[in-house]
């Protein structure tokens, strides 16, 4: 049986992706960070832990209970957990980027570099980490989030590339916008972090308010978490799996165009969907 980590299960595209797997025949090991959601997990048979990615002795009893219920095998990682931090940036405090970052990138390099060593020693295994378009193209008053995505890009595709030949493979999945938490979650941050009265940006922050207490944009063209599941079936499964997976219509647009628009007409075009 084919074994998997994936974190960041409790809402979303983790929380779907996690039932999709098992119902597929995969053990999976999802994590969560409140005792509701491990035990929401555990009640539909899937084996949960408590990770929070800030917290390195959580990365490591993690990987600990994994690899003694395994026999010190893994075959893949899910890199997904993560949370939004809005704002401008000229009103991003530095101690509220770097929460974005331990959360948001040191914490899965940390999970990440873990498992590596199992990985190299049975001689296969897959690293997928559930990116964004914001880390390929970035857009207003997400700045914490945008570059936070950047750095998965950078870090996990040089990865990639010093991992050839060793029978790991690593992906990065970048969706555009799809059903989830993400921006009714990242309302809590935005409250707690961004000084919005005394803001410049006061009046754009109304609507941003607006949006994150909707739960993000509506559209039709925004689908459901399964979409991230069929390309993260393929980069588990595929004989050669892609690096990239962009995933929904507005993505896919935001690379066609970021490939063909002069940068500053780019820049232009995607500050007015602030």
């Amino acid at each position: 049986m084919r074994t998997i980590i994936v974190t960041g299960a409790s809402s979303g595209i983790g929380a779907y992706c996690t039932r999709a797997l098992k119902a597929e025949g995969w053990r999976v090991f999802a994590t969560a960070r409140k005792p509701e959601d491990i035990a929401a997990l555990e009640a539909d048979g899937i084996e949960a832990f408590y990770l929070d990615y800030r917290e390195p002795e959580s990365i490591e009893t993690l990987v600990a209970s994994v690899l003694e219920r395994t026999g010190g095998r893994l075959d893949a990682l899910f890199n997904n957990g993560a949370y939004a931090q809005p704002g401008a940036v000229e009103d991003l405090p530095v101690a509220a980027l770097r929460e974005q970052f331990e959360a948001n990138v040191f914490g899965w390099h940390d999970l990440t570099r873990r498992v590596v060593p199992v990985m190299r020693r049975q001689g296969h295994g897959r690293l997928v980490h559930c990116s964004s378009i914001l880390g390929l193209a970035p857009l207003p008053f997400r700045g914490a989030y945008s570059a936070s995505k950047h750095a998965i890009e950078g870090l996990m595709l040089c990865m990639h590339q010093e991992l050839q030949g060793s029978g790991i493979h690593v992906s990065l999945i970048e969706p555009g916008p799809v059903t989830s938490k993400i921006a009714s979650n990242g309302l809590v941050w935005f409250l707690s972090n961004i000084d919005r009265e005394n803001s410049v940006h006061r009046l754009a922050y109304e609507a941003q308010l607006q949006r994150l207490q909707a739960g993000g944009s509506t559209s039709r063209l925004k689908p459901g978490p399964e979409v991230v599941h069929a390309a993260l079936r393929h980069a588990l499964l595929s004989r050669r799996p892609r690096p990239h997976y962009v995933v929904t219509v507005p993505a896919r647009i935001g690379v066609v165009l970021k490939r063909i628009l002069p940068a500053s007409m780019l820049y232009r075009l995607l500050a007015k969907r602030a």
